[in-house]
């Protein structure tokens, strides 16, 4: 068996015993109160409660103390070592075994498992609370920890700017393509906006289904050119030379509707 899945194995049996430890301390509180049967499984709910949080005390102390990454263990010379990882996670055991000395040749079954419980509460505190965070704080204060630290600080913010870089040149890069496209549909869609900028002026007259569909007809050409951006770069381009032929006249812009189905391109709401 592998260090680590011993680890795992202690780990899960101090989970089993922290718990078990909690649930016999807080029935054997009911039960002194003078809680009956009935009236303890009316309180389940708030006793899971107490348990769940108390669970999860347990486990963030867990993650902490073992699921540090590799890239901070010259920071933590100790409390890395496999050693000290063992006694971190299996303090609900230490303090049971303690426990069990400490109560050995009790009176009372019952006084016996309470000297348990609580030899078990009070170590695991004990080391969660005291012994894991002084020597914590002793190793930073060490010259390597604090070195190492900086050095990691910087490489990670080095990485930071990195990364932001990149978004940032992937982003112009993308911009440059953007403008690229558009000064190329700028150029291919000229003779298709004057068209269209002449049929919203009305210079050129027919029939007004014929002029429909001729709209039609270049908002599709340019959907396969360019999709909906093109669409309305040739939109924009259209109301702008049609402002200029009528610059006192307020264009109605029919394109937003005769195009409606084109790809896309959906007609703006009436609201």
């Amino acid at each position: 068996m592998t260090a680590r899945r011993k680890l795992k194995l202690t780990h899960l049996l101090s989970t089993v015993w922290f718990v078990s430890c909690v649930v016999y301390m807080l029935a054997r509180e009911l039960d002194r109160a003078g809680f009956t049967g009935l009236q303890i499984s009316s309180l389940f709910p708030h006793s899971a409660l107490v348990i769940f949080l108390l669970v999860s005390l347990y486990l963030f102390a867990l993650f902490r103390g073992v699921g540090r990454t590799q890239n901070i263990e010259p920071e933590h010379p100790l409390t890395m070592t496999p050693h000290y990882m063992a006694f971190y996670v299996a303090a609900p055991l230490l303090g049971g075994v303690a426990g069990i000395l400490g109560m050995w040749g009790a009176g009372t079954m019952p006084e016996f498992l309470l000297g348990v419980a609580l030899g078990t509460l009070g170590t695991t505190i004990a080391v969660w609370v005291v012994v894991d965070p002084v020597a914590g704080l002793f190793e930073m204060l060490l010259p390597a920890s604090r070195r190492h630290r900086a050095e990691r600080l910087a490489q990670t913010e080095a990485q930071r700017m990195a990364r932001q870089e990149s978004r940032e040149r992937l982003l112009a890069e993308a911009c440059a393509r953007e403008e690229q496209e558009r000064q190329r549909w700028q150029q291919r869609l000229g003779p298709q906006a004057e068209r269209l900028a002449e049929l919203l002026a009305g210079e050129i007259g027919g029939p007004a289904l014929d002029v429909e569909q001729e709209v039609v007809d270049i908002g599709a050409q340019a959907w396969r050119l360019g999709g909906l951006t093109c669409m309305r770069q040739l939109r924009e381009m259209a109301v702008a030379k049609g402002q200029q032929l009528q610059p006192d006249t307020r264009l109605t812009d029919y394109l937003s509707y005769w195009w409606d189905g084109i790809g896309d391109w959906r007609r703006p709401s009436m609201s």
